[in-house]
């Protein structure tokens, strides 16, 4: 199973740094495959592909935290999928 280059080539114009990039996807791609719900149609059934296909879309943005934070790097669904804060 190969990765689609097509796919490729619409994320890099979303997140063009290539070291970013293959972390944004691969954590999406590692949570696809554990069982999070895509959100796009995709033909292929590598998660990677979907993950793409999604940074492509527009779908998914990342934060850079704090060194040695866990959630660094970590992808975020895009504005119109976050659920509302709660009010304290």
């Amino acid at each position: 199973m190969s990765m689609n280059n097509g796919y490729l080539a619409r994320a890099k114009q979303q997140i063009p740094d290539p070291q970013i990039l293959s972390v944004v996807a691969a954590k999406r791609a590692k949570q696809l495959a554990l069982g999070a719900r895509p959100m796009v149609k995709c033909d292929s059934e590598n998660y990677l592909d979907w993950a793409l296909l999604e940074i492509a879309e527009g779908l998914l943005s990342y934060e850079f935290g704090t060194p040695g934070d866990a959630g660094s790097a970590t992808p975020t669904l895009g504005a119109e999928n976050d659920a509302p804060e709660s009010a304290e």
